[in-house]
């Protein structure tokens, strides 16, 4: 086997994880190498955050030229042209890889396009080469899953990944799983005219977010006609003439032309040596502790190879402890509550911190306040409706750290940076009340719901 040359670092996955550390490990000073099986920016820049969210911007065009009379501009919708939209997409992802080949070349970081395999705690081959390193950061990432049962064949029965190829807008479709991919695509195949169903098992919308901002959602949902199946099993499917039958477990059948699988996304470890070589692994997840440390000494893991928040930023964040950790650098746990989380939907979901329900599980008094964005100007101007939801926790002097921020409106993605930096630098209601939000914007939706915690509301009443 030929010696492909040994690093301080080397990286299995060029995803957020993977080339987030490899570019904070350069940065540090480090010789890194960058094993990739396919293209740098994994599954987020090429099948996932990136084109997901162009699609998304792709419908909010296509649903303000349908609407655009009731703001006094005339003009017409003609379509929905998916290639061109495609090509858009697509123009969208080549820009940000350029750029993100670039940065890694900057760094005079070596990337290895190749399927990598776990050789020794010290060791990953590719193809006929061995590259060895001091240190070995698995960052494998993830695949969409499917049931027992239920086989995905690209055409009728898909997952998000044909979802983001496809060159036409289905007639209808059936989307198993109400999280966070099955929310973005119903609303993207809604506003491009599609007729869509969700089937969700748990009882509400996005089950991990605040129960009143599912019930926002909810609403939401219903007036743009997007159908819900809340709280049922999916119980199989059966091909017809024109494209699917999806049989429930409370009786019902739902035809359509497609159905989308979005039960959420499975580590990529298998038959990667991993088991081999010593580390240790629960359903196909590397163990880690809070520093991203495996069972093995010099190998540390990232990403959605990991039981944490699958979420690229969170990525980001474990790439960079890793290489400051090995750095030598004084690193602290990530908290995992403080991440902020968005759904791109129509209307958006963000929040940061913990639900009304996690604080009753984690045994916390809390007190809350609900701010409708109806008493916003900026949200009547943009015609969207939806909330700030705040919790604090409730003390004998009156509410104390703020525990939750929860929004749903448009656009209320932009603004959850802020709630990050009250959840994270454990601010009080008072804190925020004292700071002065600029007229008219969103961003007066969070500094509105923390004056009325204080006790000094403005634009609201109960």
């Amino acid at each position: 086997m030929a010696e492909g040359g040994h690093y301080d670092i080397v990286v299995l996955g060029g995803g957020s994880g993977g080339y987030a550390c490899a570019l904070r490990a350069a940065e540090l000073g480090k010789r890194v190498a960058l094993i990739e099986k396919d293209k740098v920016g994994g599954t987020c820049l090429h099948r996932g955050c990136i084109p997901t969210k162009a699609l998304l911007h792709a419908a909010e065009i296509a649903d303000a030229s349908r609407e655009s009379e009731k703001f006094g501009i005339r003009t017409s919708f003609e379509g929905v042209d998916m290639p061109g939209v495609l090509s858009y997409q697509q123009s969208v992802v080549d820009r940000l890889w350029k750029g993100l080949q670039s940065t890694i070349a900057s760094r005079k970081i070596d990337t290895i396009i190749g399927d990598g395999r776990l050789a020794s705690p010290t060791s990953v081959v590719v193809g006929d080469s061995l590259y060895t390193g001091d240190h070995i950061v698995l960052a494998t990432g993830s695949v969409p899953k499917s049931l027992p049962g239920l086989s995905i064949d690209g055409e009728r029965i898909i997952s998000s990944d044909e979802g983001l190829r496809l060159d036409k807008v289905p007639a209808s479709a059936v989307i198993l799983g109400g999280g966070v991919i099955g929310v973005e695509f119903a609303s993207v195949w809604r506003s491009f005219g599609a007729e869509v169903t969700v089937v969700e098992m748990l009882p509400q919308l996005l089950p991990l977010e605040d129960e009143a901002s599912a019930k926002h959602l909810q609403r939401a949902f219903r007036r743009r006609k997007i159908g819900a199946e809340l709280g049922v099993a999916f119980e199989s499917v059966k091909y017809t003439d024109t494209g699917v039958a999806v049989s429930l477990a409370n009786g019902k059948t739902l035809e359509a032309e497609l159905l989308l699988v979005a039960v959420g996304r499975g580590p990529v470890s298998a038959g990667l040596g991993y088991e081999d070589n010593g580390v240790a692994m629960t359903r196909g997840y590397v163990d880690v502790d809070p520093l991203c440390r495996t069972s093995v000494p010099t190998i540390s893991a990232v990403g959605d190879l990991i039981a944490t928040p699958q979420l690229a930023h969170v990525g980001f964040a474990e790439g960079i402890l890793v290489a400051e950790r090995i750095g030598g650098l004084d690193v602290r746990p990530i908290d995992y509550d403080g991440v902020p989380r968005i759904t791109y939907s129509d209307p958006e979901v963000a929040s940061v911190g913990i639900t009304s329900a996690q604080a009753t599980e984690r045994g916390i008094t809390v007190a809350e306040v609900n701010y409708p964005l109806g008493g916003n100007g900026r949200s009547v101007i943009l015609q969207t409706q939806g909330q700030a939801k705040v919790i604090a926790e409730a003390t004998p002097d009156g509410p104390g750290r703020v525990l939750g921020i929860h929004l749903v409106g448009s656009r209320v993605g932009e603004l959850i940076a802020e709630g990050q930096l009250i959840y994270n630098w454990d601010a009080e209601p008072a804190d925020v009340a004292a700071l002065i939000h600029p007229h008219p914007t969103q961003s007066e939706i969070i500094g509105e719901a923390h004056l009325a915690l204080a006790g000094k509301p403005l634009h609201f009443h109960a």
